[in-house]
């Protein structure tokens, strides 16, 4: 139906052609015409495929927040796809954390990437996904900090925050945030207990300057959200407070698990 329909479209438009005299180049000239159609009909057809009902479910929170955990938890409750944040393979993370100044461009716009990947990966699975980390919290919290905390100069501020709105033009929200919030001295806790040793050179400044961020952008996020204060849940050893949690999923998406 909507190939058809497409397909009249196309019969209808004026095909734009400039001759030279050569049958050759007019044929290449309309072939990529042709080409160009299908690519966008497979496009529209795509997007409406995996639209179709599958739910997105996105973790948000400062390092040491937990957000790793309760997604494998929720996939595995649920049975729907984990999208994990993969740090222990990022070839800037270390640098960075040794030269923050140096390093700040290179990690962000890293980051960036793997995070719009991973938006095109939840919608190309065509199953329901739990996903660690989101797009926005590198270019409203991170970046933003970086910045502000003289770690990233204005021009490559400037250049990642167009880079960042070029490519959040393509995507749409998820269908509920969690946002898990943690007090400065659970993060220090919960950021010794997994020992990495890239992460002990963390500054405490850097930290609580983060988590203010984190908590001022979750005030302003308009979309469906649901806020967890992991000081007072202990979702990895109480299944308890992991059903809490549940319920409460369940409660803000309005039957979604259904």
């Amino acid at each position: 139906m909507l190939k058809s329909s497409i397909a009249k479209q196309k019969a209808s438009q004026p095909v734009n052609v400039v001759c030279d005299g050569s049958p050759s180049l007019m044929r290449r000239v309309l072939q990529k015409e042709d080409a160009a159609f299908e690519k966008r009909l497979d496009a529209a057809i795509d997007e409406i495929v995996h639209n179709d009902g599958l739910r997105v479910i996105l973790l948000s929170g400062p390092s040491g927040s937990g957000k790793t955990t309760l997604t494998g938890l929720l996939a595995n409750h649920f049975k729907w796809q984990a999208i994990y944040e993969q740090i222990d393979d990022n070839p800037y993370i270390a640098n960075f954390y040794e030269d923050m100044r140096r390093w700040s461009f290179n990690l962000q716009i890293y980051f960036l990437h793997k995070r719009f990947k991973h938006v095109i990966d939840s919608r190309s699975c065509y199953e329901n996904t739990v996903q660690d980390r989101t797009l926005y919290e590198d270019a409203y919290i991170f970046a933003p900090n970086l910045h502000a905390m003289g770690l990233m100069n204005t021009r490559d501020y400037e250049t990642y925050l167009s880079l960042f709105e070029l490519m959040n033009s393509f995507i749409k929200p998820p269908d509920l945030l969690l946002y898990l919030k943690a007090s400065v001295p659970t993060l220090v806790n919960q950021i010794a207990k997994r020992g990495r040793e890239y992460e002990n050179s963390i500054r405490l400044d850097y930290i609580t300057s983060l988590n203010e961020r984190y908590n001022d952008w979750i005030d302003s996020y308009n979309g469906k959200k649901l806020i967890l204060n992991i000081d007072e849940l202990n979702i990895i050893d109480s299944k308890e407070d992991f059903g809490k949690v549940v319920s409460m999923i369940e409660g803000e998406i309005n039957g979604l698990f259904k």
